[in-house]
């Protein structure tokens, strides 16, 4: 009878807090390679995170014993194995839907290409923009976004359209066998469970902010 195993409890329930922060890490360990740093303290991490270093132990606990007491972590083995925690060990296709202002500042941003994400194909309604090929990407009509998607087996979406468009889109590109998606969209989307959505929403962000700002004004009267 075949043994049966389980995953470690450190790595079920980890708090989505926590997963949020491992990309600031992940930049900060770029910039101590450029620097030459070899082997760094939590304290030096957390000040280059902008994260108290208990935080960043008890973060980088979760996912095993890394550093040595006294010595520190060593940047490359840390870089490496949150590259590997992180999914960017392999490259990400992305499709792209919506080449308005947005859309086009998204496809030509060269930061994708650094991390691992590749836009393989870019969509829009715009007849004169189908056609087009920027950054080495051909932008297609969208009503061809089941075909293209599943013909390059891409994984990730990312939705810049109108609010009253974006449902009809997501819907065409979980057809397709997109399993995430990031929507700047305004407006909540339906998808299965099995499909990932994070919603950016830039003008909550203001929002947010200016709610404090408001707050800070009505403290200093």
């Amino acid at each position: 009878m075949a043994k049966k195993t389980t995953s470690s409890p450190k790595h079920r329930n980890i708090p989505e807090p926590t997963i949020a922060r491992l990309p600031r890490y992940l930049r900060s360990f770029a910039e101590f390679a450029h620097n030459q740093h070899t082997v760094i303290s939590s304290k030096e991490l957390a000040g280059a995170s902008g994260i108290n270093p208990a935080q960043v132990r008890k973060d980088l606990a979760y996912f095993g014993q890394f550093g040595q007491r006294g010595i520190g972590y060593d940047v490359k083995t840390l870089d490496s194995k949150m590259r590997e925690i992180l999914g960017l060990h392999k490259a990400w296709r992305i499709a792209l839907v919506g080449c308005g202002n947005l859309g086009m500042a998204l496809l030509q941003y060269g930061g994708f290409a650094k991390a691992g994400f590749r836009i393989e194909a870019a969509f829009d309604v715009d007849p004169s923009k189908v056609g087009w090929e920027l950054e080495g990407v051909r932008i297609w009509a969208t009503p061809a976004i089941r075909q293209v998607v599943r013909e390059k087996k891409i994984e990730i979406a990312i939705i810049a359209v109108p609010a009253s468009q974006a449902q009809r889109v997501a819907d065409d590109l979980v057809d397709a066998g997109v399993r995430a998606i990031v929507n700047f969209a305004p407006c909540v989307l339906t998808v299965p469970k099995s499909v990932l959505v994070r919603g950016v929403d830039l003008a909550s962000e203001l929002e947010h902010l200016t709610y404090f700002l408001e707050k800070s004004n009505r403290t200093e009267k």
